[in-house]
């Protein structure tokens, strides 16, 4: 039966989608909670210290008794911690999926798109969350159709999630996210968009760097940098504000290296890192030619 009262998990749901991943934890004793609910908090609660890099905190308290979405967020958790657990992973995901009676839960989905979001395999991604069925999964697939190039698939499901309610927070997240892929006079709206958001709730980093991006796209490097600080004063390693500010950094004609290192140290696949590297594996070619 469909719950008429508030819904217990809306703050802590909020927190999460917006980055306040410590609020989210430090929040989530959340009181008469049915067994369903309970594994949804506990759910966010481990994705939150995944985003903050406590993969092994995660590891280590989801043990095999756990119900299914647990099992999948500590999948997740041993995927991001080490390259070497990326085949056994993926493997116990195509078992968990193939399994009838747990194959369709959304969490155990929304982390497999996840997964092979990470490992750009688009067209997996979408098998297990095109469907959608929670605003999750629709803002997920929006994400994926964007790094697709495929911003007309995009807002095909930011028109659903706009249907099921327009004002959640992660319609107005997807909302955002499409604008900025779309670019021009989109970015405004885009940018507005995250400034509500940083109205209304705490400052956080992906919010910070939404509105930084946005700057730079409409010029304003300065304003950038100063709100790309801010996020960095929040969390040294977020590896989005980092590479963020190696290419502000440029822009405005400072040294960026150092940002590139941590970056490098910190988040060595990043596609950033990887970029620079064949960057200057040309370059050294060209160098040694002319030589």
């Amino acid at each position: 039966m469909a719950s008429t009262g508030p819904d217990p998990l809306f703050g802590l749901r909020n927190n999460f989608y917006i980055g306040a991943y410590q609020a989210a934890i430090n929040n989530s004793d959340v009181p008469n909670l049915s067994a369903d609910d309970a594994v949804e908090r506990d759910t966010l609660v481990y994705r939150s210290y995944i985003a903050l890099g406590s993969y092994q905190l995660v590891i280590n308290e989801i043990d095999d008794s756990a119900a299914t979405p647990l099992q999948a967020v500590k999948l997740l958790a041993l995927y991001l911690s080490s390259p070497d657990n990326k085949e056994t992973v993926i493997t116990s995901l195509h078992e968990l999926l193939g399994d009838s009676a747990i194959g369709n839960n959304p969490i155990l989905r929304l982390i497999a798109g996840i997964v092979f979001m990470h490992e750009q395999d688009y067209n997996e991604a979408l098998k297990h969350t095109n469907a959608g069925g929670t605003m999750e999964l629709h803002a997920l697939n929006v994400q994926i159709f964007i790094k697709m190039h495929r911003s007309d698939y995009a807002e095909k499901q930011l028109r659903i999630m706009q249907q099921a309610d327009e004002d959640h927070t992660l319609t107005q997240l997807a909302n955002a996210w499409l604008n900025l892929a779309v670019g021009g006079s989109k970015i405004q709206e885009a940018y507005l968009i995250f400034q509500d958001f940083s109205e209304k709730n705490q400052m956080t980093s992906p919010i910070l760097n939404g509105k930084a991006v946005c700057c730079m796209h409409m010029g304003n490097f300065d304003e950038a940098e100063t709100l790309l600080l801010e996020a960095l004063n929040k969390d040294t390693k977020d590896s989005e504000t980092l590479a963020n500010l190696v290419v502000c950094s440029l822009h405005l004609g400072k040294p960026y290296t150092r940002y590139l290192s941590q970056l490098k140290i910190s988040h060595p696949d990043h596609m950033l890192v990887g970029r620079a590297a064949s960057a200057e594996e040309i370059f050294d070619r060209a160098v040694q030619t002319v030589a």
